[in-house]
């Protein structure tokens, strides 16, 4: 469906998107997440043809962006962080310009502006004057723009960004919907949403993929360590001498609870896995009664934030290393931040 191929996109002496190469598979609705200054704008914008990359290619449904753009700009809807529409205009008008210029005309102009105005729902709105819309509905008319013409792959740029949880949830609905008819990719800052509504995440740090899996994969696979949340009927020091017994027990957090004679511990281990049975055992032998247990599950965030921490880290570090190198001629370019 997509395939981006060493892409590299340069401001001068900054490197914005660095050698960067993925897939994107048909019928999935795909996260783009990183932090400010990842590169993921700048990416979306090359692979829309709104852009000019400094070196790679970017292929749509087999169509070269750059060498053949009309053909491969056809297979793409894409609604930016700020959505294109004009003020002055209703929304039906707006889509009917939208698709004059997508090369369309007469009934399959038509038939395109009312299919794109149901599945957004604005059916009701389509004589007012945009202006006069919520910004609720102004997204819902950026993202009919979107789908005008029928295209296979919608590229999203922070479709959720300053709406309200109600609009949110609107909006989440919505692309859920979408995902159903096309290959989504959408890029968010608010990673519950993204792991709600994606079936593949993208992770972009200083322009270079982190990772690419699936939700709870990636939760799987950088899980570092295990928490486990108890409540017991103890003394808060035996509660400490137990906790600390399991075997690579780190971070024991022991405090009363408003419940009198029970005492709650938070306990992390290094150890990948489900220590709830080490815990067990260890409370179990020192006579203490567990009352409740429950383990955490590494979050979205917690694999976002340890991603781009171990990127920036690497990348850091490989910029000392060129810098102490006498070899090396000049400084390594920068990252865009």
């Amino acid at each position: 469906m997509i395939e981006v191929k060493n892409l590299t996109k340069k401001y001068g002496p900054n490197l914005a998107v660095d050698n960067l190469s993925f897939t994107v598979e048909p019928g999935q609705i795909y996260g783009f997440l990183g932090p400010n200054g990842a590169g993921k704008s700048t990416t979306m914008n090359i692979m829309t043809g709104a852009l000019a990359a400094t070196e790679g290619q970017v292929l749509i449904n087999g169509y070269d962006i750059f060498e053949q753009p009309k053909m491969a700009k056809k297979q793409i809807g894409y609604l930016p962080e700020i959505p294109p529409v004009y003020t002055d205009m209703t929304p039906k008008e707006y889509l009917s310009f939208v698709g004059s210029v997508k090369g369309l005309s007469g009934k399959e102009l038509k038939q395109s502006i009312s299919d794109a105005m149901e599945q957004t729902r604005i059916v009701q709105m389509q004589d007012r004057l945009i202006r006069n819309l919520s910004k609720g509905y102004r997204q819902r008319v950026g993202l009919s723009q979107a789908l005008i013409g029928y295209p296979d792959v919608i590229i999203l740029d922070e479709p959720m960004v300053g709406l309200d949880p109600k609009q949110i949830i609107e909006i989440r609905d919505l692309i859920k919907k979408l995902g159903k008819k096309h290959t989504v990719i959408l890029s968010s800052h608010i990673l519950s949403q993204v792991s709600e509504v994606c079936d593949i995440v993208m992770i972009i740090s200083r322009g270079r993929m982190a990772a690419i899996d699936t939700p709870n994969n990636l939760a799987r696979k950088l899980a570092g360590k295990s928490r486990v949340v108890l409540s017991v009927r103890s003394s808060v020091g035996d509660a400490r001498s137990a906790a600390q017994s399991v075997g690579g027990a780190e971070n024991v957090q022991v405090n009363p609870s408003s419940e009198d004679g029970v005492v709650d511990v938070i306990l992390e281990s290094s150890e990948k896995g489900d220590i709830r049975e080490a815990v067990f055992g260890a409370f179990s032998k020192a006579g203490i009664a567990i009352l409740s247990m429950s383990s955490s599950s590494v979050s979205l965030e917690d694999v976002f934030l340890q991603l781009t921490q171990e990127s920036n880290r690497s990348a850091d570090a490989g910029e000392g290393e060129a810098d102490e190198n006498e070899t090396v001629e000049g400084s390594r370019e920068g990252d865009l931040e």
